[in-house]
């Protein structure tokens, strides 16, 4: 059974049909899908040098523009402790570069929430939660978070936490999944912001 049906039980089959098919991936099974994002923001200039510090890391980046090109590949495997993973590969294709922002996603069943560790090395821990609204649209929005530095990991207080929120639903007059991904801190705003719409290559 894949994570994410185990973390939503019965509100799993709210979702849309194509949602469920998504979501429900099961071991050693992947979705990959190709689409645009139509707008990328990347926060404000004085970030520059960590985002390229993070770029390096597949987590956050720099660039921003319209009308990306974009791919996305989830994998649901097995740790060496045994616990299922959903590897998330998410790569968007400037003009000059492609960037990478990728996450290793596993549950906690004792707390009902999902574990998401962003980058490659990880750099960043989140808590997850996730809910179906009424329009069947799956959100995901983050709670506790924790800066990764090798073995060792530090709470990071609210203020300087970066606030996620997601909300992706399928749209059947186009035949494709939207996403929507924002990033905000109560500081600075907004610190990473994607928007745009794909398609399954398999489903």
């Amino acid at each position: 059974m894949s994570i994410y049906k185990e973390i939503l039980g019965e509100q799993f089959y709210k979702m849309h049909p194509m949602l469920q098919k998504r979501y429900g991936i099961e071991d050693d099974k992947t979705f990959k899908g190709t689409g645009v994002m139509h707008k990328i923001t990347s926060g404000p200039k004085r970030l520059y040098p960590f985002q390229m510090f993070a770029a390096r890391r597949k987590f956050l980046f720099p660039e921003h523009g319209n009308n990306i090109p974009f791919h996305i590949i989830n994998e649901q495997q097995i740790g060496l402790n045994g616990e299922k993973q959903v590897h998330w590969e998410r790569r968007f294709y400037f003009q000059n570069c492609y960037r990478d922002f990728n996450a290793l996603m596993t549950l906690d069943k004792n707390k009902q929430l999902v574990k998401d560790y962003l980058g490659e090395p990880s750099l960043f821990y989140s808590e997850l939660t996730f809910e179906v609204t009424d329009q069947s649209h799956l959100s995901i929005e983050s709670q506790k978070q924790r800066i990764v530095l090798g073995r060792w990991e530090f709470p990071i207080p609210r203020l300087f936490q970066g606030n996620v929120l997601v909300n992706e639903c399928y749209m059947e007059e186009h035949e494709a999944f939207f996403i929507h991904v924002l990033i905000t801190n109560p500081l600075i705003g907004t610190l990473f912001e994607y928007k745009g719409e794909f398609q399954s290559d398999d489903l």
